[in-house]
């Protein structure tokens, strides 16, 4: 069988060994400082999830959240081919919306479009979630993703999820030390209420 490589996989490839080779000595440090504190369970998670065509995997993430390190850190998986930049939510074998188990909502193959995709490090649900958005519902977000995926969507998808960070961050920059004024704040020096 011979493999076709797609417009999606091919950025996957490209995009995702680029961020791999610039995001390497941030990773390797996070994982030196990790490591120095001696964690008991290692530097990394590991934890079974399923990806293309039901097919499980052992992902790999960084023990922290500083600077999305925990997602950097899988970007290994990215380029083996078990992730996707953008795509569905990775889940574990158990939990009902892979549409797998017997105690799958709708039976076996009302989950069906999760198999046809590969995970991703982000996708709709995780940016829409994290701008505010009033229906963040991430079960439908994910399923119309997959009904609806397309590059153009998956660059928009990229974009955002580099963008909403780093506006919160700025945000937290130029709002960091400012001090916010009360009533009291105005008054003279010497002035008393009780005058």
């Amino acid at each position: 069988m011979q493999t076709q490589i797609t417009a999606k996989r091919a950025l996957d490839l490209a995009l995702g060994s680029v961020l791999l080779v610039l995001a390497a000595p941030l990773l390797a440090a996070g994982a030196v400082a990790l490591a120095a504190r001696r964690p008991p369970d290692g530097v990394l998670t590991r934890s079974v999830r399923i990806g293309l065509a039901g097919r499980p995997f052992v992902l790999r993430t960084l023990r922290t959240r500083r600077l999305r390190l925990d997602l950097l850190s899988r970007l290994p998986h990215v380029v083996r081919g078990e992730l996707s930049l953008v795509g569905p939510e990775p889940l574990a074998p158990d939990d009902e919306r892979t549409g797998t188990g017997e105690g799958a909502a709708g039976g076996a193959g009302a989950q069906h479009w999760r198999q046809e995709l590969r995970p991703g490090l982000t996708g709709l649900a995780q940016v829409r979630s994290r701008s505010g958005m009033p229906w963040d519902e991430p079960a439908l977000l994910d399923q119309h993703y997959a009904e609806h995926h397309w590059l153009g969507l998956d660059l928009t998808i990229l974009a955002a999820a580099v963008h909403i960070p780093l506006r919160t961050a700025v945000r937290r920059l130029t709002h960091h030390g400012k001090a916010h004024l009360s009533d009291t704040d105005h008054r003279l020096r010497g002035y008393s209420a009780a005058e």
